[in-house]
């Protein structure tokens, strides 16, 4: 929580975890930080006993920390209400004190920190110690989590402002500046050949910016590969963009001087894509973001749009799907809270032809409208930033009881 995490993780418990397991075979240390279970317990309470925006995008932030490993999707919500911090200290006293007890350990880092790395990291014979810490954290951080938020009174306080404030404070623990800020002008056709993204363990959200900005590079028609690698593994090479995040690009410039290099404070929601995107396809560093006209006029769109007058909505999805998912179960999350029976559900790109009428709501990304409306042209958009954390849905279920 103090957003040194990794630092923390391969820094400090990777080494003498390492050196234990040589002499153990196992060791407690790379269950520190990565156990989900703190986390875990906090945005189920969010679930359960939270409000507005951060009740209704908690389900799918569970998903993206508890299966994708990215346990920073939860600091926000611990932003939000500062008493959390008890929480998630009571979650990891809990776990730890469970792992010690049972002698817990891993084989080796569990990298990203998903219940599903830790179980593959988990030597044969020791699920049960492991399981058993990461649910006696949950239940430890979700009980402080939901006396908390149970005898809250206060209106619930804004997520993106939240979110805000946690790069914020994570830049600024780093000794960084806050701003967000980042320099394109030298990201050009010519220059670049391939865009790799770089973190600490090459996992995690650098793969889901990867795929972000692959399916944007596609897209626009370029033809330059998009991958992601730990920055260990990085070599200097020419004509290559770097991205990273801000309190990385240090470490990724002294690795790669020859490279381009981009910093971005989340690989997840960044205007920096479409601004590379426009730069490698040679429009001037003055132009607006691709899409950026056409996303205004469809948000300007979603502002009319009655819920009375739908009868299903649709997430549209290309080759991924893995923030269609999480969208999807977020909507069903908000819907289910406010008794609304309209259906919601998925579907492919090339498959919204029968969705194409005036009572069908088809939700999808900036990058992903033009098919949206290539296939669907008359049935009612709704273009969002982000699936997952749009302040959008609960606008739209505003409305719909005005």
């Amino acid at each position: 929580m103090l957003f040194l995490n990794n630092a923390l993780n391969h820094g400090i418990f990777t080494p003498l975890g390492t050196e234990q397991v040589a002499e153990t075979g196992k060791s407690i240390l790379f269950l520190l930080e990565t156990n989900p279970g703190p986390g875990l317990g906090i945005l189920l309470a969010y679930s359960i006993f939270g409000k507005g925006s951060a009740k209704s995008s908690a389900p799918g932030a569970i998903i993206i920390h508890f299966l994708g490993g990215i346990h920073e999707i939860y600091f926000p919500y611990v932003m939000m209400k500062p008493m959390l911090f008890f929480a998630a200290i009571a979650g990891g006293v809990t776990g730890t004190f469970t792992f010690q007890l049972l002698g817990a350990g891993l084989s080796a880092a569990a990298s990203p920190g998903s219940i599903i790395a830790i179980l593959a990291m988990t030597p044969r014979g020791g699920y049960l110690p492991v399981l058993a810490g990461v649910l006696m954290a949950t239940i430890a951080s979700f009980l402080v989590a939901a006396i908390i938020l149970r005898t809250d009174k206060s209106e619930g306080d804004s997520l993106e402002s939240a979110q805000a404030a946690t790069q914020a404070a994570k830049a600024e623990s780093k000794g960084q500046e806050t701003s967000t800020s980042g320099d394109v002008k030298a990201v050009t056709s010519e220059e670049v050949q391939q865009i790799i993204f770089a973190c600490d363990a090459g996992m995690g959200s650098s793969a889901m910016g990867a795929s972000i900005l692959r399916d944007k590079v596609k897209k626009a028609g370029l033809d330059i590969p998009v991958s992601n690698k730990a920055i260990s593994n990085l070599t200097d090479t020419p004509n290559t963009l770097i991205v990273t995040q801000e309190e990385l690009a240090e470490r990724a410039a002294q690795k790669t001087p020859s490279a381009v290099h981009v910093s971005v404070d989340n690989f997840l929601a960044t205007p920096k894509y479409d601004e590379i995107v426009s730069a490698l396809s040679g429009e001037s560093a003055g132009v607006q973001p691709i899409n950026q006209e056409s996303a205004d006029a469809a948000n300007t769109e979603s502002n009319e749009i009655d819920l009375n007058q739908i009868d299903e909505v649709i997430f549209a999805y290309g080759k991924a799907r893995g923030s269609v998912t999480m969208g999807e179960a977020t909507l069903k999350a908000i819907f289910k809270n406010k008794s609304i029976g309209i259906p919601v559900a998925k579907e492919a790109n090339d498959q919204l032809g029968k969705f194409n009428v005036k009572n069908i709501l088809i939700v999808s990304t900036i990058a992903n409208q033009t098919e949206v409306q290539k296939y669907a042209p008359n049935a009612q958009l709704l273009i969002v930033d982000s699936l997952v954390t749009t302040p959008e849905y609960d606008k739209m279920v505003a409305r719909m009881y005005k």
